[in-house]
């Protein structure tokens, strides 16, 4: 009887200690770095899926590390309440180092701006930004080659300009 009683109690004590995901609307289901060969351009990618019914108005705000440095990029997008998840995507971005981690931090806000959640996470490359060519290889809506790489097939340029990164 003594041990049912106290195996009891210790149920009850963990049941209390473990954190409740009543209060949290999102949860990070998938980040990456995409990096896309034909436009020669480097994004974050973070995918949140929903814990709980979406409410009309509500906002997800990303706000992601500059590997460039200087100030991060921030990227508002609204959450629709039939949507499956929410993808979250940055401007184009330049000097990314493989194995270095970037911090991208997100807000859920409702309608009038309140903070819902926020949510931490960070994101590594498994690539270099010079893998990337130096110059879109397609152009326009048809994917037309880049009349800029006649004759350089790789994408890469004699002497093109490359950006000026932080020391890593």
């Amino acid at each position: 009887m003594f041990a049912l009683g106290a195996g009891l109690l210790a149920m009850m004590v963990l049941g209390a200690c473990r954190q409740s995901d009543d209060d949290q609307y999102f949860a990070v289901s998938g980040r990456l770095f995409e990096f896309n060969y034909r436009l020669a351009r480097a994004t974050y990618v973070v995918t949140l899926n929903p814990l709980r019914p979406m409410e009309e108005g509500q906002v997800a705000v990303a706000t992601f590390e500059n590997p460039a440095g200087g100030a991060p990029f921030v990227v508002k997008q609204p959450v629709w309440p039939k949507m499956r998840h929410i993808t979250l995507t940055s401007p184009a971005l330049t000097c990314v180092v493989k194995d270095k981690p970037y911090a991208v931090s997100i807000r859920i806000e409702d309608l009038g701006g309140k903070l819902l959640q926020t949510l931490q996470t960070t994101l590594i490359s498994t690539e270099d930004q010079s893998v990337l060519p130096d110059r879109p290889l397609v152009t326009g809506p048809v994917y037309e080659l880049n009349p800029e790489l006649a004759g350089h097939p790789d994408g890469r340029l004699p002497g093109a300009e490359k950006p000026a990164c932080p020391k890593a």
